[in-house]
């Protein structure tokens, strides 16, 4: 069948994709402009301190080198909206890692050959680096990441826990991740010579960017232009400016000529951000039949100094299963780390690694088949707000894919299954994620010839938004696909939020349905030919948006997973995993697919092999490199299978649909985990599950 009779839902071919593999499509390091010069940031090397001085003048004397920004000569900036932006402008460093210098030249060997030739001074400061579970420093925030409350308590949970007849009291650790894109986050900026900024940024959303940059530079948001046409990955690293970004400005604004800046791979983990370490207490209590009572989930993490960001790791407890006492809390401390942030549904992976964890061990105890345990526990409302559910398909999910997947022949007896010296094993897992939805502009535009074109400052962050936002148009205009152009990627666009919280598509979706919906009525008063300017109708989604909802509204899905752990050597390797989402109307087949299987596969990085390891000397992470950061290759990720329900929403969007970008990896990483667990009869509680944590267990 053409693209051309699909209707929406349909598996579209993603229409960058063959730029992408052919080298067409050009990213924020490949533009080559006249003039340009090529940028290298220079990190601090203490963990804590100040700068007290930057020797410069062997440096300045390679060829090549152009100019030294440090906070002594760097142009000076306004007071940004994220701290992490005041870069160059204070002697202080808060944490190793953060950048002191910017050396400029033309060529970007000459750069870094600059920055290797500075001679640094510092002073000093004892330094906190460690994350315990009892931090004499920690405190309680008054929200987490996202605006959730840090503290929300229902009923009397101590009483009864107290005396439910079985109970749960586990600790569940998890160690710092970082995000890791292919391409690492990069900027090239120049200044026209009167004045107008254009950046073109390894972002998520280029009108928060520009948005950012006119505080830093005390300008006027149509004085900047950001471009982000192309992103190779960002996972959350990206959703919101980073430092180079503000440097390739100033080095711009500096030299007057164009600048480049692509970040160093091993710079990245400090000044990216990254997924915060966690201590996760939870405490199940249930009745003898499986009836969960008492649900408390308390979190430990950190923060930095700079500014507080905080995992909401407790938030999805307050959303799965039903319970009359219930305690979730959330505990921060401020170290002398890098500021965490955003990585692959913040809060609801780890939360959820440990929910789910706990909820395995509750069945074991209970003698109950753990997909029952969750049938049995699924609410009809909301546990927190009381809301109901604009839908929820959890229960489908689980019953689906046990059925797909096997699951009913199981023996729960674990450390049974075996072929010759691997342990064999099967697990499963919840997974869920909110439904967020934010304002966004669009226009809508009819040309003489009959073709359409969409116009949103969306991005495109490899999960085919070109692709669905033409299939969205196309479907409320009744036109071919292909009839379709759409322009993204561009701060000049009408406004639009940032790709993150798998918000993209519904909040953009939203504007252009509005937009192409306003363009096809209007299109319908006329009689005759179109003008030659053609037609346009813009929209705006900011009243629709704004209303509270009288629905709680998330996704939701389920995980099963088949391990075999070698009781040799202690590897695991996931045989087998599936996945079935209840994630409202599917837009793009194709698309879809893809992103839930790449969020499993982000799942069984961070069960197996992904970790950021802080040395508490040093103050760093020592895993900063694809070589020393283990992320899944293709032989980690065999038999992967995604599917979904037919949910019907009417309480989300005019298309019906739910973010698929991080449902994939909530709970994924937990599947894998009960899985080792039933395969080796052993519960491990801390990730990943390397050899190392298996072989002192292992017969």
């Amino acid at each position: 069948m053409s693209d051309t009779l699909q209707p929406l839902g349909a598996p579209v071919v993603r229409r960058e994709g063959r730029d992408k593999v052919t080298g067409a499509a050009r990213y924020s390091a490949e533009r080559h402009l006249p003039g340009c010069l090529y940028a290298w940031p220079v990190p601090a090397t203490v963990p804590r301190g100040r700068v007290t001085a930057i020797g410069t003048a062997e440096a300045m004397a390679l060829p090549g080198v152009r100019a030294v920004l440090t906070h002594e000569n760097a142009p000076r900036t306004r007071e940004p909206d994220d701290p992490i932006l005041a870069v160059l402008q204070h002697d202080r460093v808060p944490h190793r890692g953060w950048q002191i210098a910017l050396v400029v030249a033309d060529t970007l060997e000459g750069a870094r050959a600059g920055a290797e030739a500075l001679d640094i001074t510092y002073e000093s400061a004892p330094h906190d680096v460690v994350l315990t579970a009892d931090h004499p420093g920690l405190y309680t925030p008054e929200t987490a990441n996202g605006g959730y409350p840090a503290v929300r308590e229902r009923g009397d949970f101590d009483r009864a826990f107290a005396a439910a007849p079985v109970r749960i009291d586990a600790t569940y650790a998890l160690g710092a991740l970082h995000n890791h894109p292919m391409e690492p986050h990069a900027t090239t900026a120049h200044w026209s010579p009167e004045g107008h900024l254009t950046v073109h940024d390894s972002s998520q959303g280029a009108t928060k960017v520009r948005d950012s940059l006119a505080t830093v530079f005390g300008l006027r948001p149509d004085q900047i232009t950001v471009i982000s046409e192309h992103v190779g990955g960002g996972f959350g690293s990206k959703g919101t400016p980073r430092p180079q970004t503000v440097l390739a400005a100033m080095a711009a604004l500096h030299t007057g000529h164009p600048v480049e800046l692509a970040m160093p791979r091993r710079h990245m983990p400090a000044v990216v951000g990254h997924r915060a370490p966690t201590f996760q207490h939870v405490r199940l209590g249930a009745e003898a039949d499986g009836t969960l009572t008492s649900v408390a989930h308390e979190v430990v993490t950190h923060t930095s100094t700079v500014k507080e960001f905080v995992e909401q790791a407790a938030v999805p407890a307050r959303v799965m299963y039903g319970s009359a006492h219930s305690r979730t809390v959330h505990r921060v401390t401020a170290l002398d780390v890098p500021s965490p942030s955003w990585m692959r549904a913040p809060g609801e992976a780890p939360g959820m690694y440990a929910l789910e964890s706990a909820l395995d061990e509750l069945a074991s105890a209970l003698g109950i088949d753990p997909v029952e345990l969750r049938l049995r526990n699924d609410p009809a409302d909301e546990p927190d707000s009381g809301k109901p559910f604009s839908s929820r398909g959890l229960a489908d999910c689980l019953r689906e894919g046990a059925e797909r997947f096997g699951w009913h022949g199981r023996d729960p007896r674990p450390a049974i299954r075996r072929e010759g010296a691997l342990l064999l094993g099967t697990g499963v897992a919840s997974a869920t994620y909110p439904v967020y939805l934010s304002a966004s502009h669009a226009s809508a535009h009819a040309a003489a010839d009959g073709s359409y074109r969409i116009a949103v400052n969306a991005t495109d962050i490899g999960t085919g938004a070109r692709t669905v936002l033409a299939q969205i148009a196309a479907s409320v205009l009744e036109t071919p696909v292909e009839n379709v152009s759409v322009d993204i990627g561009d701060s000049d666009l009408p406004d639009a939020p940032l790709a993150g919280g798998s918000s993209g598509t519904g909040s953009w979706g939203w504007s252009v349905h509005k937009a192409a919906a306003g363009l096809a009525h209007r299109l319908g008063e006329r009689s005759g030919a179109l003008p030659e300017e053609g037609v346009t109708v813009t929209a705006d989604t900011g009243s629709e948006t704004a209303a509270e909802s009288p629905y709680a509204r998330h996704a939701f899905g389920a995980h099963f997973a088949e391990v075999a752990v070698d009781s040799r050597t202690g590897e695991v390797r996931v045989r087998r995993m599936l996945g079935v989402f209840a994630a409202g109307q599917i837009l793009n087949s194709r698309t879809a697919r893809s992103q839930f299987i790449g969020g499993m596969t982000m799942g069984l990085g961070m069960a197996l092999t992904e970790s950021s390891t802080m040395d508490p000397v040093f103050g760093d992470f020592t895993e900063s490199d694809l070589a020393s950061y283990h992320v899944p290759a293709c032989a980690d990720a065999v038999g992967i299978e995604a599917h979904w329900i037919d949910e019907k929403d009417p309480h989300l969007n005019p298309m019906g649909s739910k973010g698929i970008g991080e449902i994939g990896i909530v709970g994924a990483a937990a599947a894998i985990g009960n899985a080792v667990r039933h395969a080796t009869g052993v519960r491990f509680r801390t990730l990943p599950l390397t050899p190392d944590r298996l072989l002192p267990h292992l017969p």
